[in-house]
């Protein structure tokens, strides 16, 4: 082989090795790491339904269906039935949560109604709570979701009762003014639960949380804003 010949050869293998590393880089640079964090009580657990029943796991697969097959996408859940503003305040405290989180929702409230709890506690702590979700956010409040409480009234448990609708209602036009004053996204689903009673499917098993049916409803009306938050 001539001199003029070997020297072509050598500089087509370094082109075409630079080629093939830069198309790692490209598609290593366009993958996404899409991590979400859910906040609340029983209603974010998904108490008496199934783990993937719950609406942040069936947010996160609806979610998936929209994501390159190379992008990953993980879930963090802060929730545990029973829990007030109170009890999730010192849960985050324990937990000492990063702030990368792509989104964050927040669902909070109805154990401060049904405990019983001054509704002043509630005017102070929730937006603590929100706050610390936007923190979580990457400091970004259009990253946050806050979701109205459900309504249990309509459920067998509730048994139609106007109180605790009147009371719900309460805590859910403090939640809604603050987020709309702060230009925050509110989901409101208070309105899916209250056809617990005219269409059992919406409640669970236990006659008072909301079934994987109604959870799914919840994702329907939740889907399209994280969506658009994330670009999708």
């Amino acid at each position: 082989m001539g001199k003029t010949k070997f020297i072509l050869l050598i500089l087509g293998l370094i082109i075409v090795s630079c080629s093939s590393d830069n198309k790692v880089i490209s598609n290593s640079a366009t993958m996404k790491n899409i991590n979400y964090f859910a906040l609340g009580d029983s209603y974010t657990i998904g108490q008496s339904v199934c783990e993937k029943c719950r609406f942040p796991i069936q947010l996160q697969d609806s979610i998936k269906k929209y994501i390159d097959s190379n992008d990953t996408f993980s879930t963090q859940i802060i929730a545990q039935t029973g829990w007030t503003t109170t009890n999730l305040k010192n849960a985050i405290a324990t937990a000492n949560p990063s702030s990368n989180y792509d989104f964050v929702t927040l669902l909070i409230g109805v154990n401060n109604q049904y405990q019983n709890k001054p509704f002043s506690i509630y005017e102070q702590e929730f937006p603590e709570l929100v706050n610390q979700a936007i923190t979580f956010a990457k400091g970004n409040k259009n990253n946050v979701i806050i979701i109205s409480i459900p309504d249990y009234a309509f459920t067998p448990f509730g048994n139609g009762s106007m109180t605790i609708s009147n009371e719900i209602d309460l805590y859910n036009s403090f939640a809604e003014n603050y987020c709309n004053e702060n230009n925050i996204t509110f989901v409101t689903i208070t309105d899916i639960t209250r056809l617990g009673l005219s269409q059992p499917n919406l409640v669970a098993t236990d006659g008072l949380h909301p079934s994987e049916l109604a959870y799914s409803k919840f994702v329907e009306r939740i889907l399209p804003i994280a969506k658009m938050k994330l670009g999708l």
